[in-house]
């Protein structure tokens, strides 16, 4: 018989407003990338594939942010590696988006502003605490099963 299921860990209170914030900033690029893109119709025509392939980057990298953020909400250490590149990429994305067009300023800077409250929330110790314990399998699932059906078979 099988040792019961340690109880999940709690997710620390700076953890969930990280998640939250995960969710609302990828919304948010989706919709900073969604203007960056249609800006390139009042850009010289000399920019208008870099502010094009900025604004995709920032759509894209905003989405995959999204999906990561249940991992990060479950404390997998995969998905907060996945978000700590997620957010470097952006990072550099919002830089080049202030440099080249100058109407995205201030949304790019609070963007960068909340990419770091989210990276020194899921990297600080009680961040990393939650990401360091093994996750509890579901209840559904008994790895003890199939080793009792192995035995049954030999």
């Amino acid at each position: 018989m099988s040792p019961p299921p340690a109880s999940p860990a709690t997710q620390p209170v700076l953890v969930r407003v990280a998640v939250i914030l995960i969710y609302l900033s990828g919304f948010a690029s989706v919709a900073i990338g969604i203007l960056v893109l249609l800006s390139r119709y009042r850009v010289e025509s000399a920019q208008v594939l870099t502010v094009s392939l900025l604004g995709a980057g920032v759509i894209l990298f905003g989405l995959l942010t999204i999906a990561v953020a249940s991992g990060i909400a479950r404390g997998r250490p995969g998905a907060r590696l996945l978000l700590t590149i997620y957010l470097a990429v952006q990072l550099v994305l919002h830089v080049v988006t202030i440099v080249t067009a100058d109407t995205w300023d201030w949304t790019s800077v609070v963007e960068i502003l909340v990419y770091a409250f989210i990276g020194i929330a899921v990297w600080t110790p009680p961040g990393s605490r939650y990401f360091a314990t093994e996750p509890v399998p579901d209840a559904g699932t008994d790895a003890s099963a199939g080793t009792a059906e192995s035995t049954l078979l030999t």
